[in-house]
């Protein structure tokens, strides 16, 4: 097993601790997309502010570059907790998700490097966020009667939380419609976790402020396009052909686009430049999620859970446009949850919607915005990161 990173706090070699630390002793697994990592952030936000105390962590991940730009985030969250993120290399070389021979052939040694971490971190509990990543940590949990729960984000639930499930003490369900009929109290519907700086926008002159942080004229439409911790090629595409003209008709736009594809966008934003400067910004990542909801009047994105969750807490309108290629077509599912708070656009009308992008935006789709803000109000309960880790230190005190 080797580290893709060793994240000290307070901490000695390996990432453990150099004297005696007081606090839940976590182990989080999650990785190869945002969406099996993004959720993990919220909590252990959500754990710091609230004065809880964490003592130690172990983050198993899966290695993928997306890894090291989201985790980056992570020492901000833990406070002087000891904190280590290892890599289990559960997924081929040249990319893509492994196959079920692969997985299996990886997986032994994998549960026995798991076993050993968390011997040395003394883990208490374990959250699975989802992902090949924690089928190991699960196993190994498991043989050493250390407690461990899944969080199940997506709207359809994934095949391997499906498979796991039956070795966790708890599963933390963000839809309702996941949540199995005969559960029981192992089964547990808690809404999505979302960070506590992702409160609703105050009204227009706070949407105002927030666009003047990001350096985007307060008073212009900021239309804020999300692809993903991946970027998404349609959308990107799709942008290209029609920026210009939103540029035109007097709307902003902040486009995250993915890793490796800024040279893309590069042609695309010098081309925007000389029209109305500062009116087009195109970055690999949005570090700022939270400001760059509450700047957005209207959001163009994919349908990953947990960008439908930071939609719906900060309640702004959303288009939604779902990957297809999935199997379970999960993003199409995860939009419908968010009921008339958001529109889904299907790629291949995709480039036709952004011709109704000016309308929407300006004082005729007001109406409308607005209606859409109270849907996405309804959508998703405030206090489940709070409920979930109530329930994670029941289960680490044995209760």
């Amino acid at each position: 097993m080797s580290s893709t990173a060793s994240i000290l706090a307070g901490a000695g070699p390996g990432g453990l601790a150099t004297e005696e630390q007081t606090g839940l002793r976590l182990a989080i697994s999650g990785g190869g997309t945002g969406g099996h990592i993004v959720p993990g952030l919220h909590l252990l936000e959500h754990l710091r502010e609230s004065g809880g105390d964490l003592g130690d962590l172990v983050w198993f991940g899966s290695g993928r570059g997306v890894e090291e730009r989201v985790l980056k985030h992570l020492t901000g969250r833990t406070g002087r907790a000891p904190v280590e993120v290892l890599s289990l290399a559960l997924e081929p070389r040249s990319g893509g998700a492994p196959s079920w021979v692969g997985l299996a052939v990886r997986t032994a040694p994998s549960v026995q490097h798991v076993r050993q971490a968390l011997r040395a971190h003394r883990t208490q509990v374990v959250l699975g966020l989802g992902g090949f990543v924690t089928a190991p940590v699960a196993l190994a949990a498991r043989s050493l009667g250390i407690p461990m729960a899944l969080l199940e984000i997506n709207s359809v639930v994934g095949k391997a939380n499906q498979w796991l499930s039956p070795l966790c003490q708890r599963v933390y369900h963000a839809w309702e419609e996941t949540v199995p009929a005969d559960a029981g109290q192992r089964h547990l519907h808690m809404g999505p976790p979302v960070s506590p700086r992702l409160e609703p926008t105050d009204g227009e002159s706070s949407r105002s402020a927030a666009k003047d942080c990001l350096g985007f004229e307060g008073g212009r439409p900021l239309l804020v396009v999300l692809g993903g911790s991946q970027g998404a090629q349609a959308i990107n595409l799709a942008l290209a052909a029609g920026s210009g003209t939103l540029v035109e008709k007097g709307i902003s736009i902040l486009h995250q686009v993915g890793p490796g594809k800024m040279d893309q966008a590069a042609e695309l934003q010098f081309c925007q430049v000389w029209k109305l400067p500062g009116s087009y910004r195109a970055v690999e990542y949005v570090d700022e999620m939270d400001l760059a909801l509450r700047a957005a009047d209207l959001v163009l994105c994919r349908g990953g859970a947990s960008t439908m969750a930071e939609v719906a807490a900060v309640q702004t309108p959303a288009w939604v446009v779902p990957y297809t290629h999935h199997r379970d077509n999960h993003q199409t599912h995860n939009a419908q949850q968010l009921g008339d708070g958001v529109r889904v656009v299907p790629e291949s009308t995709l480039e036709a919607a952004l011709a109704e992008v000016p309308g929407f935006m300006g004082e005729g789709g007001a109406a409308e915005r607005e209606r859409m803000r109270r849907a996405l109000g309804r959508c998703v309960p405030r206090n489940a990161a709070v409920q979930i880790l109530d329930d994670l230190e029941r289960l680490a005190n044995g209760l």
